[in-house]
């Protein structure tokens, strides 16, 4: 049977990615079958997580999706394989105003999943305080079982002992404690790490990441926190496919979908067809349906609006067909994007639509959206749950109907949201599961 744990924290920052990548690839390599998912909407780590595994992973989310979901993909993730360890996102209790269990927090995907933490605290300028706060989590939360503690950041061998001798006399056992150490790491972007395809000498940097782990924590004390775990699996997509033979753009700027759809979309029947706008290529005319995710078309710009033939083809395409651009995507679909250097590049004209990252704004959160009219993706009135994080703006909207209309995870009043023109339809939220 399959065991599992999460890895989670008291805040971001602590070193949750540090311990998790380290993890998976020092139990992978003493040959344990090692599957990884990632806690919350972060789109960025689970294509670490299959680099260090040797597996996909995917993100489980409790305010965008069904309980059903959440144990089906876990139960994909972890097909056939010996430990599951789930990243965390943010703080273990962090997340939205929901019902029980639903909040996004890691601690409601740890309570569905029965997932005991493995909790990792950087105790920078603390010591026996930091037991204080064990045991804060420790009774914070009835569902949640803290299994272990690993100590970041530690400053001395008395710096550890300190801290390890006033938790262990709570009854959990610090498994580990991580000096201070700029020698290990990934390169950041300001999404947070750049892409998993975009990191140079990755697989030397997750052996680095799981030498420094494997030197400083006891991994088979991580094994024995680990508690078996009751998966089943559920067919039905988190979204359904758009089109039986659908066209994905993929490359370096566009590259953020969640591996959940995409494997929801293959296994419903559905044939992905990638293709790469920056090598100029258009979508396969064989397809029905067009995908453009997000990423990053405000560092390529100039390379996107000098390709013709994915131009042209695209705008062919869209003549019959739908097609559908998130964030970046959408971003594409419209008819300029000014780059950081205030520099306007003309884009596909699809939409009506102007965005600009000269002047960066963070837009954040959660959004439920209603779809306002028929389209591709559903009905008129279809509620779809998703999750914004850009920091370009529009800078003209244009003519175009809207998509959607827009609720955060706060009660705010419903906005219009995206752009609608023809058979092509766009926003920046990036579509989770359909409510």
């Amino acid at each position: 049977m399959t065991r599992g744990f999460m890895i989670a924290a008291p805040k971001s920052g602590s070193g949750k990615t540090t311990l998790a990548l380290g993890l998976m690839r020092a139990l992978r390599r003493t040959g344990l079958r090692v599957a990884a998912v990632k806690s919350g909407p972060d789109y960025i780590d689970p294509a670490f997580h299959a680099s260090a595994t040797g597996r996909p992973s995917f993100n489980l989310d409790t305010w965008a999706m069904t309980p059903d979901h959440i144990h089906a993909l876990a139960g994909l993730a972890a097909r056939d394989a010996d430990i599951l360890i789930a990243e965390g996102s943010m703080g273990l209790f962090d997340g939205v105003p929901a019902a029980k269990g639903q909040s996004g927090a890691s601690a409601d995907t740890a309570a569905a999943l029965g997932l005991p933490v493995l909790l990792i605290l950087d105790v920078t300028g603390q010591a026996q305080s930091a037991a204080a706060l064990v045991l804060g989590y420790m009774q914070y939360d009835p569902r949640i079982l803290i299994g272990g503690v690993v100590l970041n950041r530690i400053g001395s061998e008395r710096h550890i002992r300190l801290a390890k001798t006033a938790i262990e006399q709570l009854g959990v056992r610090v498994v580990g404690a991580l000096p201070k150490s700029d020698a290990v790491g990934l390169p950041e972007r300001h999404l947070g790490l750049v892409q998993a395809g975009e990191t140079s000498d990755l697989d030397a940097r997750l052996d680095a990441l799981a030498d420094f782990v494997a030197a400083h924590v006891d991994l088979a004390a991580v094994q024995q926190l680990a508690a078996p775990l009751a998966l089943y699996n559920v067919r039905s997509p988190a979204l359904k496919p758009p089109g039986q033979r659908i066209a994905l753009a993929q490359d370096a700027a566009f590259s953020f979908i969640y591996p959940h759809l995409v494997q929801g979309w293959r296994n419903a029947g559905a044939e992905i067809l990638p293709f790469s706008p920056l090598a100029d290529e258009a979508p396969d005319p064989s397809c029905d349906f067009c995908w453009l995710p997000g990423g990053y078309p405000e560092l390529h710009a100039g390379t996107l609006s000098a390709a013709q033939n994915f131009r042209a083809g695209l705008q062919d395409f869209a003549v019959t067909r739908g097609v559908h651009g998130e964030c970046g995507g959408y971003m594409a679909l419209g008819r300029t994007l000014t780059d950081a250097k205030g520099q306007i590049h003309a884009m596909l004209g699809l939409l009506s639509v102007e965005t600009s990252f000269a002047k960066r704004k963070m837009n954040l959160g959660y959004r439920a959206a209603t779809l306002a009219a028929d389209c591709s993706l559903g009905r008129k009135g279809d509620v779809f749950k998703g999750h914004e994080f850009h920091y370009a703006s529009v800078s003209t909207l244009g003519q175009d109907a809207a998509f959607a209309m827009t609720q955060d995870a706060y009660g705010s009043a419903a906005v219009p949201a995206g752009s609608r023109r023809g058979h092509v339809s766009g926003s920046f939220f990036h579509l989770i599961a359909a409510a």
